[in-house]
Order: structure tokens, then sequence, then C-alpha cells
């Protein structure tokens, strides 16, 4: 049988370590055949991801700047020309903002969610454009407390919001080019995001109690879901969010 992804060079953005969902979407691509491109925030991270990536090509792009964006692409598009895809998993609070509950969240908190785990997808989706093909496809990565009051997951929750009406919007925009953007809504696996959140350990039980099956979804399950995306099995979706977190949302 043919790989799903033979031949397309896609663009993996936000794998911090070897839990991360992201690094689940990598591999799970790379099996279909594709070719990886990874970034990382800073050196910091980069010497992290040395010890297990391999040789998938690595290129520096802090999102916090769109200038760092815009150059990011412009060594992309050097190196490797056109893309087929672009995985979006990218978000940021800090401690303070997460543990604090929303009524208590302060400008500075709200506008650095807001910018990192939200607002990067325009950035990102606006300079991608220019070396996505024809049948490209952005995925970003969600969650189901941007639609729920989950416990702990304060200011996140309002930011994942955020993210599922831009990448809605984004499908519009980038209809016309036929590119495709749509969201996965994961369900909670122990990843280093996860950990930031304060008493995750509830957090994880909860979701894995609300499975049909009573097992937590792995970022290989993910990663499936985000392969799927990525293939042309998927060109007539757009502006969807794919639920992979066995039957949670349901109840």
């Amino acid at each position: 049988m043919s790989s799903l992804l033979e031949g397309k060079k896609i663009l993996v953005m936000g794998v911090a370590n070897q839990r991360s969902i992201a690094w689940g979407c990598v591999q799970a691509m790379q099996s279909q055949g594709a070719t990886v491109i990874l970034t990382y925030q800073n050196d910091r991270i980069k010497r992290s991801l040395a010890k297990f990536v391999g040789d998938t090509p690595l290129v520096e792009c802090d999102v916090s700047e769109d200038e760092n964006i815009a150059k990011a692409f412009k060594v992309i598009k050097n190196a490797f020309g056109t893309l087929d895809g672009i995985v979006h998993a990218i978000a940021f609070a800090d401690k303070e903002t997460l543990e604090g509950g929303v009524i208590n969240t302060k400008k500075e908190g709200f506008n650095l969610a807001q910018d990192v785990s939200a607002y990067s997808l325009i950035s990102v989706a606006r300079y991608g454009q220019k070396l996505l093909k024809n049948g490209g496809s952005i995925v970003t990565l969600t969650y189901f407390g941007s639609t729920r009051a989950i416990p702990n997951y304060n200011m996140m929750g309002v930011a994942k919001a955020s993210l599922e009406a831009i990448m809605r919007y984004l499908a519009s925009d980038l209809g016309e080019k036929s590119i495709r953007v749509n969201a996965i809504s994961a369900g909670a696996i122990k990843t280093l995001a996860v950990t930031g959140i304060k008493e995750h350990g509830k957090l994880l039980k909860l979701s894995r109690d609300r499975t049909v099956d009573g097992l937590s979804v792995t970022t290989d399950e993910v990663g499936n879901a985000a392969s799927f995306l990525m293939s042309d099995l998927s060109t007539g979706i757009t502006g969807d969010i794919l639920y992979v977190d066995k039957g949670v949302h349901l109840q």
C-alpha cells in the first residue's frame, strides 16, 4: 500500500520533547512518507531536540515577533522551496496567568497567552501561504477547554477559543488559494504543556474516565489524524475541528 504523504514536505512548529503531541505528529507523518521540517524557539530547545530528532531539519523560529516568522519562512523557502502542509502546535501562558483563574488575569498575561497561542497562527498562515502549494493544509491543535470551563485550564481555554475562531476565518480567507485550515481537538495527554496546569493529574484522570473505552488518547492517535488532514484524502475538509479524544466531548 502506498504511503499517504509520500513526496510531501510538512513543517511542524511546536515540538518541545518526545512526549509532545507535535512529536507524535512528526512520527506519524514520517511513517507515511513525509519529509518533515521542524522549528525551534531558541538554542536551549534546539539542544533538547537534537537528542532525538535525528537528521530532521531544524529552523529557528520564535513566534513572539512577526519578523522572526518571516525570517524562518525565508530560510525554509531557500532550503526547501515549497511546502505541502504546516502543523501549528504552539501555545503558552505564564504560570501566574495559568494558576490565577480568569477573574485574576492581568492584561499582560492575557496578551501574552493570546499572542503566542492564537495570534501566532495568523502570522504563520500569512507567511506560510506563500510557500504552500495549491491543496496545501494547515492544522492547529486545540482542546475541549475552548468550549467548556475545564478546572484550572483558565486563560488557556480563552486562548484556544480565539485560536478556533481564527482557524475558521483563515479557512475562509485561504480557500480561494485551495489551502485548507483545520484544528485537531486532542484529548488530555501527559505532555510538558499539561504538566504546567495546576492539579493536572486530576485533569488527566477526568479525561481518561470519560473516554468511551476508559483509555487515554495517545500522541500516535493524534498524529494519525494529523496525517489524514495533511493528505489528499481530506481535500474536502476545511474550517473544521476534528475531535481526537475518544468521545470525551460527547459527555
